[in-house]
């Protein structure tokens, strides 16, 4: 739930996105095209900055990122060989949480709330609020196959939206907002910006509020998923999400 976001276009006064993040998606793309097969050892760095047209020290830092992600691994005599075994497609990109689910299943997102509300000691926490007035609030519960899988919370500050990426305010109040998670939303609106999240996994129990959402006893264990996603340094959006026992695997890419 940790990733780079895909860039698919730039509107005019948004943030530019750091180039060797490209970089980085082109070779990705290129390893699994076949250019760079799994095992086979990339080209020396002046060959393969040649080859992609880019300075050498941006191709070294797209070559940490990789290395870093699992892609490619480095080895003292040998050189930077792809790796075997790739992360499945999609690690690389920052995803909503009912897009984790899947694997041929139908995941439908049930709308619980759409509204705003005080801003809590957890939207405080994580949010930039201002003084005074309220935060956009939702809450849904995902469900996979037709049984609950997930119960998620999101808060996200109109101000700083508006400010940021008013598309994504606008996709809030749209006629279909509620079919999706404010994640998803906000991910559509912001294609080709910077968009990065960061997650904490905790282990805990539902609780008899969320427990009675997921319809489990209020003393059922689950994993509680805390997510903060950012245009560079601003926080655009906080979430919780509840997952109780039984529900599908949720992929994680764990940050080095």
């Amino acid at each position: 739930m940790v990733g780079r976001q895909r860039e698919r276009g730039n509107g005019a006064g948004r943030p530019q996105r750091r180039p060797v993040v490209a970089l980085y998606e082109r070779m990705v793309e290129a390893i699994r095209a076949g250019t760079y097969p799994p095992g086979a050892t990339l080209p020396t760095e002046p060959r393969l900055a040649a080859e992609l047209g880019v300075s050498r020290p941006a191709l070294r830092e797209a070559l940490i990122l990789l290395q870093e992600d699992g892609v490619i691994t480095v080895r003292r005599g040998v050189g930077r060989t792809v790796s075997h075994h790739l992360p499945p497609r999609g690690f690389e990109f920052l995803k909503p949480v009912e897009s984790l689910f899947g694997a041929g299943r139908q995941v439908v997102t049930v709308p619980l709330a759409r509204t705003r509300e005080e801003p809590t000691d957890f939207s405080t926490q994580h949010l930039v609020l201002p003084a005074h007035g309220e935060v956009r609030f939702w809450e849904s519960v995902i469900e996979v196959g037709g049984l609950p899988a997930c119960l998620t919370q999101e808060w996200a500050s109109d101000e700083t939206l508006a400010e940021l990426l008013p598309d994504a305010v606008a996709a809030f109040e749209g006629p279909g907002g509620g079919a999706s998670s404010m994640l998803g939303l906000l991910l559509d609106a912001g294609r080709g910006l910077p968009l990065t999240g960061s997650s904490t996994i905790v282990a805990t129990t539902l609780g008899r509020q969320r427990g009675a959402q997921l319809g489990r006893p209020a003393d059922t264990p689950g994993v509680l998923v805390t997510q903060v996603v950012r245009l560079e340094r601003t926080p655009l959006l906080a979430a919780k999400h509840m997952l109780p026992p039984g529900a599908p695997a949720l992929p994680v890419w764990q940050a080095r």
